[in-house]
């Protein structure tokens, strides 16, 4: 461990001369291209405000770190110096300021610091031509609420200077005890604690078991942040053989890639299980590590699916062996995991998009397993979704039921039924078409109800809302839905994770009991679903786009 003496550092005040006034965070955080996060001042703004704002700063610890992308270092050294400005007492970072999300929410728990400060645009591409992120994270180790991103927006919109003090940047290359004036800086192995909580999880014996017992698998990192803990969990812990674990090494531009884990992104990987036979389980992890795929031989794991395997498998882990108190999803996420829940009979609860809205359900011990079908599960493990949580957790499943994946698929549905489900992405459509579209399919709901829709009855078409059951606070306008009478719907949103025009996602889904065709392909299945929302919605005609970017 490395220690540097105290500097005295010089504080100054940099006054701006206009505020910025497009530094509204979304669901994720303050997401810009990295060009815009290098303009002057512009990083330190949303500091600044973010510290004004973020509770307990004068005397408080904060954790800092991200997912290694473009411009990583150069905000964790300005977190550092303005922290210091502020008055932190210590500042909790990682060696190379590699961070998961998970991982991240995991120490602020475990330091019972104030809050966390991750640098990652997910799983959008990174670089210099790419994408950079800030999101602050609260004491509880969850995305803040509205509130707070409220209050930072309306705080840079009239922001005249911030402060921060001129001091040496802090070595991260190895774990060490520094200072800035009077703030600690802590330069940790941000592997360690994580991995740690892993082993308290799961029975690492039987993973290792199942490893070792002809049981190849492949992980693909995606040149991401979780490389590192991909590697010491599954080639080190775990014995799975060297070169399991893929793209391994964190990038600044994720090797040019997009560090998006689905079939499109992870085109390789999804080759290697879906059309050979050399592996029997692979996976993949995004940017920030918070989010999942999960691969079996000639086997894909659609994620509404895998939270309700996760649901009804979750007593063969050892922290989930007495049972589990309720399950959530998101609205867009299939119903899959309600008819585990029913059968189960535990609460399941429907919520907007956004992990902020599971914390709450979470803290106040209502749900023990939650998930959205943009690839994210989680547990009350930690307040984020976690990738390789999930990961390890269908391996403990495997590892039990010594079965194949497709084997586990095929036994759930027979069990439970099929959720077909898809979705259908159109990625960097125009801002104006894309809201064009969204608004006049709004304006249309109202005279919906009763018209026929792919051969069935719309029964209800609204706006989705929400009340929160712990704090009785109201979300609106969250997605246009269209039910249909025989529990099939139809669900269109606009998305606020990119930076390039606008993302329109829309969500199909049709159940089929256990005794009905349970083995269509889901494209083939919802086919008259998507062949009339595409002409509802007049998508080809607003988008000029043929086909979806992309297709889950």
């Amino acid at each position: 461990m490395t220690t540097s003496a105290p500097a005295e550092p010089t504080q100054r005040q940099v006054r701006l001369d206009t505020p910025f006034t497009d530094q509204k965070p979304g669901t994720s955080g303050l997401r810009k291209s990295s060009r815009q996060f290098e303009e002057p001042h512009y990083l330190e703004s949303f500091i600044e405000a973010s510290l004004r704002t973020l509770p307990g700063v004068q005397g408080g610890t904060l954790v800092v770190g991200g997912d290694g992308r473009y411009g990583n270092r150069r905000a964790i050294d300005v977190i550092l110096r303005m922290g210091a400005a502020h008055g932190l007492s210590k500042v909790i970072v990682t060696t190379g300021g590699i961070l998961s999300t998970p991982a991240a929410s995991n120490l602020i728990r475990q330091r019972q610091a104030i809050g966390g400060i991750i640098l990652s645009a997910s799983h959008n591409p990174g670089g210099e031509n790419g994408d950079f992120g800030v999101k602050v994270n609260g004491a509880n180790g969850g995305p803040t609420p509205a509130s707070f991103t409220d209050a930072v927006f309306e705080c840079t919109k009239t922001l005249e200077q911030y402060t921060i003090v001129e001091a040496p940047e802090i070595p991260l290359d190895v774990p060490g005890l520094h200072s800035i004036g009077a703030m600690q800086v802590e330069v940790i192995d941000g592997v360690d604690d994580f991995v740690a909580l892993m082993q308290e999880l799961f029975n690492f014996d039987q993973i290792r078991d199942l490893l070792r017992s002809d049981f190849p698998l492949a992980f693909d990192a995606m040149h991401a942040v979780t490389g590192p803990y991909a590697t010491r969990l599954f080639e080190g812990l775990l014995g799975a053989p060297a070169g399991s674990v893929r793209n391994g090494t964190p990038l600044e531009d994720f090797g040019d890639g997009h560090p998006d884990p689905n079939l499109t992104y992870a085109h390789d990987l999804a080759e290697l299980l879906l059309e050979g036979d050399e592996y029997r389980f692979g996976a993949a992890c995004d940017g920030d590590g918070d989010r999942n795929m999960i691969l079996g031989q000639r086997c894909f794991v659609n994620p509404s699916d895998s939270l309700a395997v996760l649901t009804a498998n979750a007593t063969v882990a050892p922290a989930y062996a007495d049972g589990l108190a309720g399950v959530a999803r998101s609205m867009p996420t299939s119903a899959a995991v309600d008819v585990v829940a029913k059968e189960l009979g535990i609460d399941s609860f429907e919520t907007p998009t956004g992990w902020k809205f599971f914390g709450n359900l979470l803290d106040a011990g209502k749900i023990t397993l939650c998930g959205e079908e943009s690839f994210g599960t989680g547990s009350n493990h930690v307040r984020e979704k976690d990738g390789l949580w999930a990961v390890l957790f269908w391996l403990q499943i495997l590892a039990v039921r010594r079965c194949s994946v497709a084997e586990i698929m095929a036994e759930h549905w027979k069990r439970f039924g099929r959720h077909y489900y898809s979705r259908h992405d159109y990625e960097a459509v125009a801002s104006d078409a894309a809201h064009g579209l969204y608004d006049r399919l709004e304006s249309m709901l109202p005279g919906l109800v009763g018209q026929a829709f792919a051969g069935r009855k719309i029964s209800t078409a609204d706006n989705f809302s929400y009340t929160d059951p712990v704090d009785g606070s109201v979300t609106t306008g969250q997605g246009l839905r269209i039910l249909l009478d025989d529990g099939s719907r139809v669900v269109v949103r606009l998305s606020g994770t990119g930076t390039k025009g606008a993302t329109i996602r829309v969500y199909l889904e049709s159940y089929v009991p256990s005794s009905g065709d349970l083995n269509q392909d889901p494209q083939v299945a919802l086919a008259d679903m998507i062949s009339a929302i595409n002409d509802l919605a007049e998508i080809k005609q607003r988008t000029g786009m043929d086909q979806p970017t992309v297709i889950t």
